[in-house]
């Protein structure tokens, strides 16, 4: 039993012993004292009144007393109104080290044998990721890490969407100006080769909208006749007749972007278990059209196309099949969900896209629901904002969509800068400095995307981001450094901090309780994480907990301390906050740093 359910096991026979009244405790909880006030933990007595049948303050002090009496975790209380603020016994603090220490599994829950799948990234073949997809690669990497640090057994997949008319825009413009052009020979990556042509579409089909609007077609004509447009379509329909020559080339070009995409994901620190493509499944789920017909989940209109009506679940009614027989988008999105349940026989599945698509997923869910899925209710769409940068940073080649490649690679240019003006590169050699980049400005980048909370749109800022100091990944990886650097230091003078004698310790300061109290708190925050597929409360703990180990240092100066006894605990608890910074960052798919 940990020290908090041990005190709410108090609290409860408080209020059996004192008002003969039981309380559940899933009913009882605590939060943190706030710092300006003595005390760890803060027990909120106005929901009680009316079974204490007294003021706040009376409630307060008599559940106080109790504790102190019969607690021995409980040294002391003070009372603010009815806030019961609970000062805790030193020595209890030692016996949390001692477990936080001891414990092999630092950060990793044990199995809980339950399945998911989170399915992130999700790129067109063709083009190159952009900033959007990297929000949502960093979000999707570190939701699947958070979810197997709590025990589940995790697929992390990638349904890549590999055909249809925007494919075929760069296929048309490649055979038109491509003139046999390889990602060799134009020294391009593969999904830079295609992105281009598909910027090529896009000019030259503009380009012949407006000749057949001065021969007299309206705009709306002119978009439809355009002779490149026509070519694409006819180009689509040749692809799903399996057309040789189209299959071929429609081959070549996504090998290219694939091998792209590889380097990309490689950089991004990213990885799949299982991908999914949509040639393979876009004509997946008309049997599910036909289960719902048969269950009266759908129903057919005059012109034979099938609805689904889901104005009871506050939505409208939404078209499922069309007329002539063929799929809509979330036809497929059927069949692939059952798809994805039938290879793996998940129990949850995640799904990582913007909220652009927040009405898509409802809609799934609620039918998938209505059709009895034995999966239904572990559907769950973890929806973000977009991203925007300030006006005129890290323009992308096209002018208009900020590459990933790019601005990746920006971020590691601005890590060199920042970190060589800091001079905090002293005694490294070429490779190792080079390493030190990478680490700062994918780390930067990282921390500043999932440091905010998924659903809001968010504003990146490339300078503010990579700073030292303040809430970024820089400063948390720097305060890694540095406590790697004391222990160093220590092993060098002979301190053994790997089996500290905590018997002579008669008396714990309060930046070191203040320090076991967070460190306590990793597992709780893993699993809040979880619970609200939000890597930024990870984020927001690690910030915390990198500046209360700084508060610790400047208050204690390790270096300094005469006994051995209390030296070498101070280490081991230095060891023991690099050792939940290196797991917590490893959870948002950041490195930290040995030295710099």
């Amino acid at each position: 039993m940990n020290i908090q359910e041990s005190i709410l096991s108090g609290i409860q026979l408080a209020f059996q012993n004192i008002y003969n009244h039981d309380v559940a405790l899933d009913k009882l909880s605590l939060a943190p004292t706030r710092k300006e006030f003595m005390g760890t933990y803060t027990f909120v007595v106005f929901p009680y009144l009316k079974v204490s049948q007294t003021t706040p303050e009376a409630t307060a002090n008599q559940i106080g007393e109790y504790l102190k009496a019969n607690l021995e975790e409980v040294s002391g209380y003070n009372v603010v109104k009815g806030f019961l603020n609970l000062e805790l016994n030193d020595l209890i603090w030692l016996d949390v080290f001692k477990q936080l220490y001891a414990d092999e599994n630092l950060g990793q829950l044990p199995p809980n044998g339950q399945k998911v799948m989170v399915e992130y990234s999700s790129p067109n073949t063709n083009k190159p990721l952009h900033l959007g997809h990297l929000r949502n690669n960093f979000l999707g990497y570190s939701v699947a890490e958070i979810l197997k640090a709590n025990g589940y057994e995790v697929t992390k997949a990638n349904l890549v969407n590999d055909r249809g008319i925007h494919i075929c825009k760069s296929m048309v413009a490649y055979q038109h100006y491509g003139n046999g052009e390889t990602p060799e020979s134009a020294n391009l990556k593969g999904d830079h080769l295609a992105g281009k042509y598909y910027v090529i579409f896009d000019k030259e089909y503009k380009k012949q909208i407006e000749t057949l609007k001065s021969e007299g077609q309206t705009e709306e004509e002119a978009k439809k006749n355009a002779p490149l447009l026509l070519e694409a379509q006819e180009m689509l329909r040749k692809w799903e007749a399996n057309d040789e020559e189209v299959v071929n080339l429609w081959k070549q070009m996504n090998s290219w972007v694939y091998a792209g995409f590889a380097k990309t994901y490689e950089k991004m620190g990213v990885n799949f278990d299982k991908f999914y493509y949509e040639s393979d499944t876009y004509l997946l789920g008309k049997d599910i059209v036909e289960e719902g017909l048969q269950k009266g989940v759908f129903y057919k209109k005059e012109n034979g196309s099938v609805w689904v009506d889901l104005t009871d679940e506050g939505l409208d009614e939404k078209l499922v099949l069309r007329g002539d027989g063929t799929s809509v988008y979330i036809t497929q999105d059927m069949g692939t969900a059952d798809l994805k349940y039938n290879d793996f026989k998940i129990n949850k599945s995640v799904y990582v896209v913007g909220n652009e698509q927040d009405y898509h997923f409802d809609v799934l869910f609620k039918i998938m629901r209505k059709l009895g899925r034995p999966y239904g209710d572990g559907l769950y769409h973890l929806s973000y904002g977009m991203v925007d940068l300030p006006s005129g940073k890290m323009k992308s080649r096209e002018g208009t969509v900020v590459d990933a490649d790019d601005l990746m690679q920006e971020m590691v240019d601005t890590a060199a800068h920042h970190t060589k003006e800091l001079g905090k590169i002293d005694g490294f050699n070429e490779d190792q400095a080079s390493e030190l980049y990478e680490t700062l400005g994918l780390g930067a980048l990282k921390y500043f995307l999932l440091k905010v909370d998924p659903k809001k749109r968010m504003l990146f800022n490339p300078q503010e981001s990579i700073e030292f100091q303040g809430n970024t990944g820089p400063f948390i990886q720097y305060s890694h450094a540095r406590i790697k650097s004391i222990l160093r230091k220590a092993e060098q003078i002979g301190v053994d901090f790997q089996n500290p004698d905590l018997s002579a310790i008669s008396n714990i300061e309060e930046s070191e309780a203040g320090l076991i109290f967070l460190l306590g708190g990793f597992t709780k925050k893993i699993k809040m994480a979880a619970e609200e597929y939000a890597p930024s409360v990870i984020a927001q703990y690690l910030f915390d907990l990198a500046k209360e180990y700084n508060r610790f240092y400047a208050d204690l100066p390790i270096f300094h301390e005469n006994n051995p006894s209390i030296l070498a605990f101070r280490v081991a608890l230095s060891a023991l906050t690099a050792a939940t910074i290196k797991r917590g960052m490893s959870l948002l798919g950041i490195q930290v740093p040995e030295r710099m």
